[in-house]
This record gives structure tokens, C-alpha cells and sequence, in this order.
């Protein structure tokens, strides 16, 4: 944590909310942090799925449970749950509460299968979860639903980690912040049958070589905490992501000010918790270099990232 006042202005970066909208069934919705709706019009799949989103004072001093009426009124927009249509899959990329807190739920609301490693199993074992939605993937084992292959790889948080190790026990709420300990973290990689594919990387952490071999049109990176690292770093998380799995164009996640509701606009993160005008400034000149397409997404917009590549 840094101290230094304000954040960046979000009407600044008017520009960079330039990835392609969707005009067929293949698109991409951003929720906030690194929850994705991934969707082909026949089978949906949601990373995270982190909807409630509470205040500040509440994950500070509070306990913390899942705010149901805003998890329904964002899946009811949606489309799902209810009489609506199910998701097939909800994905943490590791289980702090701003990614995992109301995965369980989510599954629940919508008949999903709660995918991850075993601190996620232990948060739908704790919530309730029919067992038959719960599955503990194993890295690098391709998971087929519907038109979509994903493969789970082991990744890291970005340091720090300010909730390590893994959940042991089925966590149940209301429990406080630190219970969610990030537990298994993954860079997902999704495969479709159109032959389009992104890599969902939803923290700025990496396993060097991690993903070495491995190849995706689209690279969704989550820059939470980035831009407070070195230079250094930043430039080896693009070479580790990006650059090995040869992406084309890169949608930046996890940099939005996730202790305030989706009915409200969004806004960056302040500069004492990240900076992404370092991320910016920096991954503005590797994408450039490298002729990448660099983006950042717009909040309930279906787009497609792979428009023009």
C-alpha cells in the first residue's frame, strides 16, 4: 500500500473502452473484477462470479456473506437463474472473497458446476452445495461443456498475498475476510469449437513457464496490484502471459473499485492500493511494439475480443 491520494480518473481513459461489442453468439461480458460471462448463446461459463461486492467497512471490521438480492438482480439482467437459462460452469480463479465469495451461490441459483481446486470445493461444501456441482479439476486436464474446452493451470497470486494458504474446512457464512485464503490460483485456458480461444488470467501472478507450449488468440489479464510493482515485474507478467501464448489482443480485468455495487458506475482502484496508470503507460508500449491490440472491457456489454484478428 502506497500512500498517495486520489486514483485515476476513469473519464481519462474514455478510449481505451474500445473492445468490439458482439454482434454474433460468441461474446465476452464483463462483471467487475475478473467475473466473466463467457457465453456462446448455448452454453454460458462465469469466472468468479464475485457479485456483492460489500463496502470497504464491512471487509475491514465485518463479516461477510453473500448479498443474495444482488447476486439475483445481476443474474435476472443476465438472463439467468430462476425461469431463466442455466450457466454450465462458475470458474474462481482462486478463492480471496473479491473472486470466490458468492461462487457457491451462483451455482446454486443457476445449477452450474462449481469448478476449481479443493479451497473452492470447501466454499460449496460449506454453502450447501449439492455435491454433484462440486468438481476439484486437475491442472492441466482438459473439461469439456458444450462448445467450450477449458484447462486449468497453475498460476500465483500477485504478491502480496495478503490472505495465503488454502481453505482446509467448508467455510460458512457470515465469516470474516481472511477465511477466503486464496487457496488454488489458475490461469484458464478456453478453447471454443469455432477455433477461437482466450487465456482468463484473473490475478497479476504467474508460475514461470507455466504456460509455456500453450497458445490463445485473446489474453484477459487481471491487473490488481500491478501497477505498485516493479517494473520489472510488469514486464515479465506480459512476457509470461501474452507473450508465450502468443495473443493478438489483450482486455485488462481487476482494476475497478470492487467495494461499491454493479449499479453504480464503475471507477478505478485508488493509487494507495494500485496504480494503473504505471500498468498503462507500460503495457501501452509492449502492445505497441508487439502490434497487440491492448483494451479495457465496458461493464455489462457482450463483446467479441476476436473481432479482426
Amino acid at each position: 500500500m502506497r500512500l498517495r491520494l486520489g486514483r485515476p480518473d476513469i473519464a481519462d481513459l474514455a478510449d481505451r473502452f474500445d473492445t468490439p461489442a458482439a454482434d454474433g453468439d460468441l461474446s465476452v461480458t464483463f462483471l467487475g473484477v475478473s467475473s466473466l460471462l463467457v457465453d456462446d448463446g448455448e452454453t454460458a461459463l462465469l469466472t468468479d462470479g464475485f457479485l456483492s461486492r460489500p463496502s470497504l467497512l464491512r471487509v475491514a471490521v465485518g463479516r461477510l456473506s453473500p448479498d443474495r438480492e444482488r447476486i439475483d438482480a445481476t443474474l435476472g439482467r443476465l438472463g439467468f437463474g430462476g425461469t431463466g437459462r442455466d450457466l454450465a460452469a462458475v470458474l474462481p480463479v482462486h478463492t480471496h472473497y473479491d473472486h470466490a465469495m458468492d461462487s457457491a451461490v451462483v451455482a446454486q441459483r443457476t445449477g452450474a458446476v462449481l469448478l476449481g481446486g479443493s479451497s473452492c470445493a470447501n466454499l460449496g461444501r460449506g454453502a450447501g452445495l449439492d455435491p454433484a456441482q462440486i468438481a476439484v479439476v486437475s491442472p492441466g486436464q482438459p473439461q469439456t461443456f458444450g462448445g467450450f474446452t477449458l484447462t486449468h493451470l497453475v498460476s500465483e497470486h500477485c504478491p502480496p498475498d495478503r490472505y495465503p494458504g488454502t481453505i482446509d474446512e467448508p467455510v460458512v457464512p457470515p465469516v470474516r475476510t481472511s477465511a477466503y485464503r486464496c487457496g488454488e490460483t489458475w490461469s484458464i485456458l478456453v478453447e471454443h469449437t469455432s477455433g477461437r480461444s482466450a487465456l482468463l488470467q484473473g490475478s497479476a501472478g504467474f508460475v514461470e513457464g507455466a504456460l509455456a507450449g500453450r497458445q490463445a488468440e485473446v489474453a484477459y489479464l487481471g491487473v490488481g496490484q500491478l501497477g505498485v510493482m516493479d517494473e520489472d515485474y510488469i514486464r515479465t507478467y506480459w512476457a509470461q502471459t501474452v507473450e508465450t501464448i502468443g495473443a493478438r489482443r489483450v482486455v485488462l480485468t481487476h482494476w475497478d473499485d470492487f467495494f461499491r455495487g454493479l449499479d453504480q458506475p464503475l471507477r478505478t482502484l485508488p493509487y494507495a492500493a494500485d496504480d494503473l496508470d504505471v500498468t498503462l503507460r507500460i503495457f501501452t508500449q509492449l502492445a505497441g511494439e508487439q502490434g497487440i491490440a491492448l483494451h479495457l472491457p465496458t461493464l455489462w456489454r457482450r463483446e467479441d475480443p476476436w473481432a479482426g484478428l
